[in-house]
């Protein structure tokens, strides 16, 4: 039964190939001809899923690959020299992990599973080698690292320059686009990270996320019960979140 079971499951991680893939279109292969895809997809290692909890690798550990999320969702986390953990990033669908780990020779945080997830890893070596075969590819990878640079520069300021509840209503508004960009609704979504989650992530005590998602209902913001969230007001949420703040 069990082998039955195990058999089924990499038959299932077989199947998946890239030109198959509703990510696709936000992916790497994003420019990619179904020639150029099926290559691509030939240096792809697909993984059994992750469970809840579950490392994809830990900070420290050396690196090989990147991942592209393929369902579910993921936390990076660094741990200072201080002990203390700081929550860096959440990945949803589609979005590249373990790209800031390419200048050196370690990942520089640990990177976990909040739900079940399923992740495509690339080698990296063989990801540089096909790029220069395939420039609609190294493009895409370029436009991925970019990305990534505007979203850390983003975070910064985020952190330095805006108050709590612009904080909460920009990692709202934030959240609404990625899942508008995928395919879901912007307004209603489950949150699969915790609110301690969202409280250091965004440099907040969890009480004081927890005060913030009361007023933002009372204002008629949102509407939030456990971890699902409607958007009842999209537009007041994105100007609340583009007001110059001071802390």
């Amino acid at each position: 039964m069990a082998d039955t079971a195990a058999g089924r499951r990499r038959s299932l991680l077989n199947e998946t190939r890239c030109r198959t893939c509703s990510l696709s279109s936000l992916c790497l292969p994003l420019a990619l001809e179904l020639e150029d895809m099926d290559q691509f997809d030939a240096i792809i290692r697909r993984r059994a899923p992750l469970k809840k909890g579950e490392s994809l690798f830990r900070q420290g550990s050396p690196f090989t690959s990147v991942y592209a999320v393929r369902s579910g969702s993921l936390k990076q986390v660094t741990s200072e020299g201080s002990g203390a953990d700081q929550l860096t990033n959440f990945y949803l669908p589609s979005e590249l992990v373990g790209l800031d780990g390419i200048d050196e020779t370690t990942y520089p945080g640990s990177v976990i599973a909040l739900e079940t997830t399923t992740v495509c890893e690339i080698p990296f070596d063989r990801l540089d080698a096909l790029s220069e075969r395939l420039p609609e590819l190294r493009n895409q990878l370029y436009r991925s690292m970019s990305k990534e640079m505007r979203d850390d520069r983003r975070m910064m300021r985020l952190l330095s320059r805006k108050t709590a509840d612009q904080r909460l209503a920009t990692f709202f508004a934030s959240l609404s686009d990625r899942f508008r960009r995928r395919g879901y609704s912007p307004y209603s979504f489950r949150l699969s990270m915790s609110r301690a989650d969202i409280g250091n992530y965004l440099g907040l005590a969890v009480e004081t996320v927890s005060r913030i998602l009361s007023r933002f209902q009372q204002q008629g913001l949102v509407a939030v019960s456990g971890r699902e969230v409607n958007i009842l007001d999209l537009d007041a949420l994105v100007e609340l979140a583009e007001e110059e703040g001071c802390r």
